[in-house]
């Protein structure tokens, strides 16, 4: 099964062969690097900026107003920050022009911790992102997600941004791409450059067939009446593990992979709470202004009476940062033992 890195980078090539990708570019995106996480290696339309994020949005713009499809990376999130202003211009102009100025752009970044990287390679972006209007913003989970939401973001008239969770990049999925190969050891010889010398290297492609997920449309990874858990990004894993030990304590978990955060699917959220009467949305940004208070907030205005607890948001600690040793990280951010806690915290309460 591929990974996260090797979904991405075979969208991104049945994009070039058939959706009319024209440029996918960032630091180090062509060769010989293909990324910092190697998701854009042995591309074709792939090349290199310079260090210069401001540069890299204003490119892909005037690209994306050309009506020319591109897919832009910008390294680490963390340095994202600079081109707030451009993003912002990037999502009005469709709705400014009336739609007579397209803007068929992905933005891709790698966000969240859980690769030990500091105060300067472990932020999130989600809070951020779903406060920039005229942007579709989606976070996959999985390796299959990864490669049809990028499909569709692609094939999307509306800027998309794509965040990758960075802890996910190299975990494998459990489903194959459609056509990928089904031994691992093959799809690595085919689509993985060696160590070393890499100037002569050519990738040999699978037949990779379109596939697709669609942005505004969540995933019921698991069924339950107990309790609502609405995660997504590198959580989904660590909730699927939580989820399959507290069934063994009689706590049966529904646990919902929103997949886009804007639009979200507020019908799968809404019906599913209305069964449980209880809701935790849990993710990794910082809890002040968080994505999931305006979640928590819509599910007290719309879903009141139908609740038996008080809807919780789990998230990152309100920090400058998060620090580089394992302890740092482990508590800055929602881990397992926490999750567990409020979930038994919440399923215990009485009206």
């Amino acid at each position: 099964m591929a990974n996260m890195a090797q979904a991405i980078r075979m969208a991104l090539h049945f994009a070039e062969k058939n959706l009319n990708l024209k440029d996918v570019f960032g630091q180090d995106v062509g060769a010989p690097l293909g990324g910092v996480f190697t998701a854009t290696q042995g591309l074709a339309k792939s090349w290199n900026t310079p260090l210069d994020e401001r540069g890299i949005i204003g490119m892909a713009s005037g690209i994306a107003m050309t009506g020319n499809r591109c897919v832009a990376e910008i390294q680490f999130c963390d340095y994202i920050f600079n081109t707030i202003d451009l993003l912002k211009i990037a999502g009005n102009t469709l709705w400014c022009t009336n739609g007579q100025v397209p803007m068929p752009l992905v933005v891709m970044t790698p966000v969240g911790a859980g690769i030990r990287g500091s105060v300067y390679h472990s932020h999130s972006f989600d809070a951020w992102a779903t406060r920039l209007p005229g942007w579709k913003v989606v976070m996959p989970s999985n390796p299959l997600d990864a490669y049809g939401l990028l499909l569709s973001a692609i094939d999307d008239p509306n800027p998309v941004l794509f965040l990758k969770p960075k802890a996910l990049m190299r975990v494998r999925g459990r489903e194959l791409i459609p056509g990928e190969p089904t031994d691992e050891g093959e799809l690595k010889g085919m689509i993985d450059a060696p160590l070393g010398d890499r100037s002569k290297w050519k990738p040999r492609w699978p037949a990779l067939e379109d596939y697709r997920v669609d942005i505004g449309k969540a995933r019921i990874v698991r069924t339950g009446t107990a309790l609502t858990l609405v995660t997504y990004g590198r959580h989904v894993l660590m909730a699927e593990e939580i989820a399959r030990e507290l069934a063994q304590q009689g706590i049966d978990l529904e646990l919902i992979d929103l997949r886009s955060l804007y639009p979200y699917d507020w019908r799968t959220i809404k019906k599913s709470v209305e069964k449980t009467g209880r809701v935790i949305f849990l993710n990794e940004d910082t809890e002040v202004t968080n994505f999931g208070e305006h979640l928590a907030y819509r599910v007290t205005q719309e879903l009141f009476y139908t609740l038996q607890a008080r809807p919780l948001v789990l998230a990152g600690k309100n920090l400058p940062g998060i620090g580089l040793h394992p302890h740092l990280e482990e508590a800055s951010v929602p881990h397992k033992h926490e999750i567990l806690e409020s979930i038994k915290g919440v399923v215990a309460e009485v009206p």
